[in-house]
């Protein structure tokens, strides 16, 4: 099998859900109802969803078994002692508490540890844990390294956290303020893109120094790995989860969204393995989420999770997924779409800025550009860019450090054939760039905008 150079799916499909047609007039009017927004679209209007690939993944045989094993037990369901030993195979903290996804653990935490005058570093917040951090009254600071911001430089490890821009916050803001130091990997905003264990080991020696707390954002754990076992000195030929328990080693604790490489429709958690931070972090989990043994979730979800995070450290698997995503990206780059470079694991991410450079940040190229390809080809991204990110604490708006838009791809849901349909109307669109214009914001919501916010397209110029 290795003489050969094409990377099939390492699944055949057992089961078909039908996609619905439209017309380019039926797409335009649903834009126009949906005020421009990619999120308000009803699903069944879209040909090609990648919006994201949170929770939209296709769960295996295996783990559709295992919803029937699903117990309900209010406390103490053995799903839970199923699902803690899964997690621990992989992330030995002392302490795992459940969620009900990754942001109701990011809620959790920053409740207890954040709070005005603090600040959190981390290489580059998404925009959930951004807005969890600012909720609290703390500072969110992005701290990647330079090659991070630069979409079309080609570095191994673009995710890396800057950990002399690490120190200076340090000596600036001082370590009392600072109530922990958070790692994304792979760094969703700047790209998907990766962190070596050498960073994370560096990271880790800053930390120490200071007395700091190490977390990861760890949704896309198993994507980080396999590119450590790809691409860092001394790692390959590593079994992914020894690298997957390394990277945990370093660190003092997590936040996890399970919709992500836990393989699972719904899901999360937060480990640590501070007994106090702990404690404190339950009796919340207790207020809003639910009892210790299940968080908010089903019995059946935690049986979903473990087995999912069984078959995502699968090394065939793990090949097949970061393939798909170098696939599409290779092909852009050959039609001369500017993307972010490396392709990332999870998603390709078109450089919207370097494709629109007549749209201006503040008139949001990766919106405008978003809504075309939807538009012409019923393909739904999302925009990372000024949209997303645009919009300061204190109400002021300033241009983004990219603008991108994000091609998330469901793990084990679309076929090459998909793939292959999303090439020609990137292409397409892309070649007639000179013709998109921007968008404006004509209501918009006090924090996370993007999810709500609607649009009307600004007139062209004569």
């Amino acid at each position: 099998m290795h003489r050969f150079q094409t990377i099939i799916e390492p699944f055949r499909i057992h089961s078909v859900e039908p996609i619905r047609f439209t017309t380019l007039a039926q797409r335009s009017a649903r834009l126009a109802e949906a005020g421009y927004n990619l999120f308000a679209l009803h699903a069944d209007d879209v040909l090609i969803d990648l919006l994201t690939d949170s929770g939209t993944g296709a769960m295996s045989r295996d783990q559709w078994a295992a919803i029937q094993h699903g117990d309900e037990s209010y406390a103490g369901s053995p799903s839970w002692y199923r699902f803690e030993a899964a997690v621990r195979e992989l992330f030995p903290f002392t302490h795992v508490i459940p969620t009900h996804q990754g942001r109701a653990a990011e809620k959790i935490l920053f409740s207890v540890i954040g709070g005005p005058g603090k600040v959190v570093p981390n290489n580059t917040h998404f925009d959930t844990t951004r807005a969890n951090v600012e909720y609290t009254g703390a500072e969110a600071v992005d701290l990647v390294i330079a090659e991070g911001k630069d979409p079309a430089c080609l570095h191994p490890f673009k995710g890396n956290l800057d950990v002399v821009a690490l120190e200076a916050l340090i000596a600036a803001r001082g370590a009392a303020a600072i109530p922990a130091v958070f790692v994304t990997i792979t760094n969703n905003s700047g790209g998907g893109q990766p962190v070596s264990l050498a960073n994370l080991r560096a990271v880790r020696q800053v930390c120490d120094r200071h007395g700091l707390p190490l977390f990861l954002d760890a949704c896309r754990f198993a994507e980080n790995a396999w590119f450590i076992h790809e691409r860092e000195d001394g790692q390959r030929g590593r079994p992914i989860k020894d690298i997957v328990r390394d990277m945990a080693a370093l660190a003092d604790g997590m936040t996890m969204s399970a919709k992500k490489d836990g393989l699972a429709n719904i899901g999360g958690w937060l480990a640590m393995n501070d007994p106090e931070l702990a404690a404190r972090c339950r009796n919340l989990l207790i207020l809003t989420e639910g009892f210790p043994t299940y968080g908010g979730l089903a019995g059946r979800d935690l049986e979903a999770i473990a087995q999912g995070l069984e078959e995502v450290v699968d090394e065939q698997y793990l090949r097949y997924r970061i393939r798909s995503a170098a696939y599409l990206a290779e092909a852009l780059e050959r039609a001369g779409v500017p993307t972010v470079r490396p392709a990332g694991g999870h998603a390709v991410y078109l450089d919207a800025r370097a494709l629109l450079p007549h749209v201006p940040p503040l008139a949001y190229p990766g919106q405008a550009l978003a809504v075309e390809l939807y538009r012409q080809g019923g393909i739904r991204g999302c925009e990372i860019g000024t949209v997303m990110f645009g919009r300061r604490p204190d109400g002021s708006e300033a241009p983004a450090a990219m603008d991108l838009v994000r091609l998330a791809l469901p793990r084990r849901t679309y076929t090459q054939s998909h793939m292959d349909y999303v090439i020609e109307v990137v292409t397409w669109v892309a070649a007639r760039a000179r013709e998109l214009t921007g968008l404006r914001i004509v209501d918009e919501p006090p924090a996370l905008r993007h999810f709500t916010a609607r649009f009307t397209p600004l007139t062209p110029a004569p």
